[in-house]
């Protein structure tokens, strides 16, 4: 097995622990706060790992330009949006619908901004993983009970924005980023992410944390696993080939949360969760499948230049 073959299911794999890490942070601090930390470690720890091995830092200030601009989208905003507004009441299950969003997002703008077509099939399979996301949870959605938990629009709004910041952020890496070296590109771009989230700590928090092994814990796995290893592969992916194909794994990532939420905190796992899923899956396979009609031309140049 190759990288290239086993890199989509390890991220996955990652990425939907991002779920279950922000159940438990938490409950020790304050959600923007907690990203603070996060993206300083992960800073602190990449440029040791770029001076053990080697890194080629970009000698144009043009290239630490844009991979500051897209670390401030990909991550910054991104999940500074996501994580606030759960903070401020938006129920996961709804939240996993707009992170299902963005794949049909950068569907829809990747033609107009970097020359990307879907075939048919692919199209297809977006539209069927999307589905399969609506169905995994939609039930838990109407199963939630408004009265006691109300859902206020702007952080709907704010969750809904930060889907397409992320997907801005991944055409413009898959633009303006295809060379480099990825270790130095995501050291830059974790120093975008706290130039967007330090003012926004300050300015909507208490900065409040509290100290525990919990907080460690999870502070120690959202820096390796998830801003070190998923991000990581994520970046290899969109190098690699097409951002709607690397973007359409993101439709795995609410069912396989739900999974683990119903084997760490006992959460149920309903029938529609596991059609869903499966549903998405073959979503997924449909959309990652290589086209049999060659790519057209504007496909063929970028990944010429990403080899």
């Amino acid at each position: 097995m190759t990288l290239a073959r086993l890199a989509p299911a390890i991220f996955v794999l990652l990425w939907s622990t991002g779920w279950v890490v922000a159940k438990y942070a938490a409950f020790f601090a304050d959600p923007l706060t907690f990203l603070v930390l996060r993206y300083a470690f992960a800073i602190l720890l990449f440029i040791g790992f770029c001076v053990v091995t080697g890194a080629r830092w970009p000698r144009s200030w043009t290239t630490i330009s844009h991979a500051i601009v897209s670390g401030m989208f990909l991550h910054g905003l991104y999940l500074g949006a996501v994580w606030w507004a759960i903070g401020q009441g938006v129920p996961a299950a709804i939240s996993g619908i707009i992170a299902g969003l963005q794949p049909l997002m950068t569907a829809a703008v990747a033609p107009f901004l970097i020359n990307e077509n879907l075939s048919r099939l692919q199209q297809i399979g977006l539209v069927l993983g999307f589905l399969g996301i609506a169905l995994a949870v939609l039930p838990k959605m109407v199963a939630i009970d408004t009265a006691a938990m109300p859902i206020h629009l702007l952080p709907v709004v704010v969750n809904v924005l930060g889907m397409a910041a992320v997907t801005y952020g991944t055409l413009y890496q898959k633009r303006h980023l295809q060379n480099g070296d990825i270790r130095a590109i995501a050291t830059l771009q974790y120093a975008g992410a706290l130039i967007v989230t330090v003012p926004l700590a300050f300015a909507l928090e208490d900065l409040h944390v509290t100290w525990n092994l919990q907080l460690v814990g999870a502070l120690a796995w959202s820096v390796l696993g998830l801003s070190m290893g998923a991000i990581a592969l994520l970046l290899y992916l969109i190098r690699r080939g097409q951002v709607s194909r690397a973007a359409s794994l993101i439709y795995l990532v609410p069912p396989l949360a739900a999974v683990q939420a119903a084997l760490f905190f006992g959460e149920a796992l309903t029938l529609p969760m596991i059609v869903g899923t499966i549903i998405a899956v073959a979503g997924v396979y449909l959309t990652n499948r290589k086209a049999a009609d060659p790519a057209p031309s504007g496909d063929r140049a970028s990944k010429a230049v990403a080899s």
